[in-house]
């Protein structure tokens, strides 16, 4: 394809020194600017992934996750870090069996087991790394951070929303800052199908949003996208995940997903991406009207 992005020499010296040689790179990034990803293969048909993360926190949680959080869910269930550099913020990982969830014409029994898997390594997930120390600080004030930072959304929204949208939003935010203790974990952060693989078992990919933080908030983009219309698939997914969701962590998901509406109406806009735009308003429209759950 004209518009492939190439694989810069430095790169691709840096891969072959560190996997033995590369004999094929096939561009794997998203349909977006800053996403720069490589597929690679390398002697007996070995694939890897080189990914140059966007800013230096992307790579820096990326990198966290890959070393002490996603070992728990087990061999072939996440990528394997084999290689970093700090200098190019590249990452340099094993590939993973299995395709997208978001691509694959599942039947509904297979679609049901890959949502049911991903919410078991989500538990796994969230139970590890060391929630101690200042990491537990930053968790335990995340939602009150969230609330804070909504009104700073909200002016940038602007008409986009109607007053009484705004009123709303700002409501949400006041009870998430009052909001109790919920349980903490280390999170994925961007828990959805299209990080989501499956073959006969599921892997997550793409760590680069994880952090410790409120395991609510890992559910937010799932309930405002595939469960609204497909309610089976959180029953599947909270199935394998082991629990249903606390009165307080769905009182926490209400005010969290009318953040995310504001958050998706500024970014569908700024970067032209209208499917994040009507997650938004949609998320919007089913909270004024009630009927969010």
């Amino acid at each position: 394809m004209s518009d492939a992005k190439a694989l810069p020499t430095v790169l691709r010296r840096w891969a072959e020194r560190e996997t033995g040689g590369v004999t094929e790179v096939r561009d794997a990034s998203h349909p977006r600017e800053n996403s720069r990803v490589w597929e690679l293969v390398g002697g007996n048909d070995c694939r890897f992934y080189l990914k140059v993360s966007p800013t230096a926190r992307a790579y820096e949680r990326e990198t966290f996750a890959l070393r002490h959080a996603a070992p728990a869910l087990g061999a072939g269930h996440a990528p394997h870090l084999r290689a970093s550099s700090a200098e190019h913020l590249a990452l340099l990982t094993t590939a993973v069996s299995g395709s997208p969830v978001s691509r694959l014409p599942l039947t509904a029994a297979a679609e049901h087991e890959a949502h049911r898997q991903g919410g078991m390594l989500l538990a796994r997930l969230h139970a590890a790394g060391d929630l101690t120390g200042h990491r537990r600080t930053e968790a335990e004030g995340a939602l009150r951070a969230a609330a804070e930072g909504a009104y700073r959304h909200l002016e940038k929204a602007g008409d986009r929303l109607t007053a009484a949208e705004h009123a709303l939003v700002r409501r949400l935010a006041g009870r998430l800052a009052e909001a109790g203790p919920v349980p903490l974990g280390f999170l994925h952060g961007d828990a959805r199908p299209r990080n989501l693989l499956w073959s006969r078992y599921a892997a997550w990919i793409d760590f680069e949003r994880s952090r410790f933080a409120p395991v609510v908030e890992e559910f937010v983009v799932m309930s405002c996208e595939v469960w609204v219309d497909r309610p089976r698939l959180r029953t599947a997914f909270l199935g394998g995940y082991g629990r249903e969701l606390t009165a307080r962590e769905q009182h926490a998901l209400t005010c969290l997903s009318g953040l995310d509406a504001v958050k998706a109406l500024n970014w569908g806009e700024a970067y032209g991406d209208p499917l994040v735009a009507a997650r938004g308003r949609r998320t919007l429209d089913r909270l004024m009207t009630g009927v969010f759950a």
